[in-house]
Formats: structure tokens, C-alpha cells, sequence
């Protein structure tokens, strides 16, 4: 049995980026620990989402959720000041994320860390501070490090279908079209599609962030409402840059 230790930056990301791949993993009898940066509060989602990340855990089948400690830092050109006793962790001193996350994989004897790509997916500050400390971390204790992305040319053709439909989308379709990684940077490509209801109904526990205001909310809606093979269709591929064995 290998440890496989999932960082992310908000609640409703483990699902999001590798819900398939946790779930798939948790199959074939491994330990699965999810590490959030940040507490999901935060000007789109102001209060803990952690009855929502922790009801998703399970419906994945994670041993362990793990909060590293810091606040959420926004999305938007105002950062707002560190609540009490935390600090936004776009503020976070990156060596000191790293260690907080390197003793933890060290007390998990982790095999596999996963991390995100160096644009943070789709650029949030928190996804990219997620790149860097997982970086530091996993250099720390000699972990296997896969980032998490997804394929240029994927999210163009997604970004367009969203479009088609007409569901609401504020994001830059240009700047979408620039972020994520490269076709031929990507090194793992997993069919999950076996473990897609499984994906779609933690997407569902995530409530908060469903039927809320944020600007991914209606895409989550339609992901959340499709049937099932249709979501499969969608969502059932997972994809991997092994930073380690490049």
C-alpha cells in the first residue's frame, strides 16, 4: 500500500482537479490524505467549508483531511488584511508552508504528492503559492511531486462549450487559453471515468460553492446537474506533469 498525499488550495479543489484519481487510488487499496492550504473563507465563500470538504473526502474514500493553516487570499485585485491568528496565504512565507507540509509527509510516509503546475491551473495567487510550497516541499523530503493540470487545448475546447450553452462564465477566455500546461509537458493522463459518480456526487457535498455567487458556481451547477455519463464524458479524464521524473 503506497501513501499518496493531495495539496490543494480550497475545499472544492481535491474534487475538481483529482477527485478521479483519489477515488481510484482509495480502489485499489491506497491511503489518501487531503491537505487544504486555506479555510475557504473568503470574500466569494464567507464562511468554513469544512462539513462540505470533509463529507467529499469520504465519498472519495480519503483516510485524512488536513488543514495546513492559512486563510484563503481572494481572487480579486484587493487583498484583504490577515484575519486574527492567520495569515492570507499568498502572505505566507513559502519556506515555512513548505516545512509545515514536509512534516506531514514525513509523519504520513508519503510516496506521491500532488501539487499544480506553475500557473496554478487557471492563475488564483493561492494555486500558484500551492506550485510553489509543493515544490519546496517535496524537494524537502524527496517525495514524488505530480502537478496537477490540464491540457491547453482541453480547456479551450471546454471554455468554448461553455460558451455554446450559454452558462455564465467571468473568466478571460484568452487568458484561460494561455494558462494550464502544454499537451507535451503533461507526463500521466488517467481515464477515471470508472469513478466518475463518485466524483460528481463530492462535487454535489460541496453545497456552499454549488448554489453560491462565485464565479465558477454556474459551471459547478450544470456539473453537478448532467446525468451521470454525460459527466463521465466531461469530466471522467485526469491529467499529470511527474515534475520528479522529468
Amino acid at each position: 500500500m503506497s501513501t499518496l498525499v493531495a495539496f490543494h488550495a480550497h475545499a472544492d479543489d481535491p474534487v475538481l482537479l483529482s477527485g478521479g484519481t483519489l477515488a481510484r487510488a482509495t480502489a485499489d487499496g491506497h491511503r489518501v490524505v487531503i491537505v487544504v492550504a486555506t479555510d475557504g473563507m473568503g470574500a466569494e465563500c464567507p464562511t468554513p467549508r469544512w462539513d462540505e470538504l470533509r463529507a467529499a473526502a469520504a465519498i472519495l474514500g480519503a483516510h485524512r483531511v488536513v488543514h495546513l493553516g492559512y486563510a484563503e487570499s481572494g481572487h480579486g485585485p484587493v487583498l484583504y488584511p490577515d484575519p486574527p491568528g492567520r495569515r492570507r496565504f499568498v502572505r505566507a512565507d513559502t519556506g515555512e508552508a513548505a516545512e509545515r507540509l514536509a512534516a506531514l509527509l514525513r509523519e504520513e510516509r508519503a510516496d506521491v504528492l500532488l501539487g499544480y503546475d506553475p500557473n496554478g491551473g487557471y492563475g488564483h495567487p493561492d494555486h500558484v503559492k500551492v506550485h510553489e510550497v509543493a515544490r519546496r516541499a517535496a524537494a524537502l523530503t524527496g517525495t514524488r511531486l505530480l502537478e496537477a493540470t490540464m491540457p491547453r487545448d482541453v480547456v479551450v475546447r471546454l471554455t468554448r462549450l461553455v460558451r455554446a450553452l450559454r452558462i455564465p462564465f467571468r473568466y478571460d477566455t484568452d487568458a484561460l487559453s494561455r494558462a494550464y500546461s502544454p499537451a507535451s509537458a503533461i507526463t500521466h493522463r488517467f481515464d477515471v471515468r470508472r469513478f466518475a459518480a463518485r466524483k460528481q456526487a463530492a462535487l454535489a457535498a460541496h453545497v456552499s460553492d454549488v448554489r453560491g455567487t462565485g464565479r465558477l458556481a454556474p459551471v459547478l451547477r450544470v456539473l453537478v446537474w448532467l446525468p451521470a455519463p454525460v459527466f463521465a464524458l466531461v469530466a471522467g479524464r485526469e491529467w499529470y506533469v511527474d515534475v520528479t521524473r522529468r
